[in-house]
């Protein structure tokens, strides 16, 4: 058998399923959640291991130290992959939730009701705990998942799916409802994204390259978790206080994710007081400053910032810091150079919140809090599939209700056409 013909195997198995696990009901789906969420604890000695041999791995391959911490679980990320499922379980089921009722003038009563997708796979690198949200929020939301994830972290991701596989014996989950590719050879990506009759959506999560690739060669519907330069405007009517909390905890609080900072803009009327203790306070826990030329008359000691870094996710300690005029100049920036992932204004001006709120197109933005909310547990979805930077079905954190479709329910009493 080929590599094609065990990859269209498996497929195979997830439709098969995924017919199933759309017609389990509410509360055996929350019952399995909670025996997954009991094993993870139960097996972390296990999960731990096996994560440790990843993480050798990646320090000798010279990864980022971000990289690493991406890759690293621990007891305390363990327990919240756990809480999240726990979370998920109490979320209301939305297969099955009707969304509108029609009754029109023939008499005819169509209803409108939310259903699972179908099959989704997932293709991802380095974060192991994604496994176990995506098997969550799969299986709540009546999907079937097929994830495949990087190299880098095989053996984390492989614990985890046979811990979380195992668990729910008894409630003889349909075979093929959840499925972890173990070969990572580049070639099973392009199989999969050929199996457009197996498949139903494909979500990519990893660095750009990853995410272009899938872009250009999937013949699927693609929803991406695109990359993460998300930036924090310092207005200059800022409690200037608060905008160096917001800002240190966007940058510094867990640099190797997404939701980062990755560009700090500053007004130039509050530049000279507010830039030296930022980037000294910054430059004390690490981060490397890459400056416009007016901010490095202010300080410096920064390197100077290139064109390409303001297109720069660095998911590392670096920052790119530039001052604007004024909020228009904020929002033409970050129209320009972002990603339409996250972006945060802090001001106590509301008119200039307001402005920031309606012109900045990204999928969340933010007045006086920091970027790094953005996420399925922070947004009361109990975890996420991805964030999703696209306009179409689904925006922001990927949650229960964004993994399902809807359909047409229609009685009647003999009514035809005329």
């Amino acid at each position: 058998m080929t590599r094609d013909d065990r990859i269209k195997a498996l497929c195979l198995k997830a439709k098969r399923a995924s017919r199933r696990l759309a017609i389990i009901d509410t509360r055996t789906k929350n019952k399995i959640l909670k025996e997954m969420a009991g094993a993870l604890i139960k097996n972390s000695s296990y999960i731990l291991r096996e994560n440790s041999k990843d993480i050798k791995l990646a320090e000798k391959n010279n990864l980022s130290k971000a990289l690493v911490d991406r890759l690293t679980l621990t007891s305390s990320r363990i327990k919240s992959m756990s809480d999240s499922l726990i979370d998920i379980s109490k979320l209301k089921d939305p297969v099955g939730n009707i969304i509108e009722t029609m009754r029109r003038p023939n008499g005819l009563l169509i209803k409108k009701i939310r259903v699972p997708i179908g099959v989704i796979l997932i293709i991802y690198e380095s974060r192991p705990n994604v496994t176990g949200d995506c098997i969550g929020l799969c299986l709540k939301s009546g999907n079937a998942v097929i994830l495949r994830g990087g190299s880098e972290a095989i053996k984390s991701n492989m614990a985890i799916f046979k811990v979380l596989n195992e668990a729910p014996a008894r409630y003889k989950l349909p075979y093929g409802a959840i499925t972890m590719i173990e070969d990572t050879d580049r070639s099973v990506i392009n199989s999969l994204l050929t199996k457009n009759s197996l498949i139903d959506l494909v979500m990519p999560r990893g660095g750009e390259s990853l995410i272009e690739y899938v872009m250009a060669s999937s013949r699927i519907p693609v929803i991406k978790h695109y990359k993460g330069v998300c930036h924090v405007y310092v207005d200059k009517k800022a409690n200037l206080d608060m905008a160096e909390d917001i800002c240190y905890n966007a940058k510094v609080q867990r640099p190797g994710v997404c939701n980062a900072m990755e560009t700090m803009l500053v007004h130039k009327d509050v530049a000279k007081i507010f830039l030296p203790r930022m980037i000294r306070r910054f430059q004390k826990a690490g981060v490397e400053i890459r400056g416009s030329k007016e901010v490095k008359e202010i300080v410096k000691d920064v390197a100077p910032a290139t064109e390409s870094d303001w297109y720069t996710e660095y998911l590392d300690l670096i920052l790119s810091v530039k001052t604007v005029k004024g909020v228009d100049e904020a929002i033409g920036h970050i129209m320009k150079y972002g990603s339409y992932h996250s972006d945060s204004i802090v001001t106590n001006d509301r008119s200039a919140a307001q402005k920031f709120l309606s012109e900045v197109d990204s999928a969340c933005v933010y007045v006086n809090a920091s970027t790094r909310f953005t996420d399925g547990g922070e947004f009361g979805k109990g975890a996420e599939i991805g964030i999703s930077t696209d306009k179409i079905h689904a925006r922001g954190p990927v949650g229960l209700e964004e993994l399902t479709s809807y359909k047409y329910i229609v009685y009647g009493s003999g009514q035809i056409r005329k």
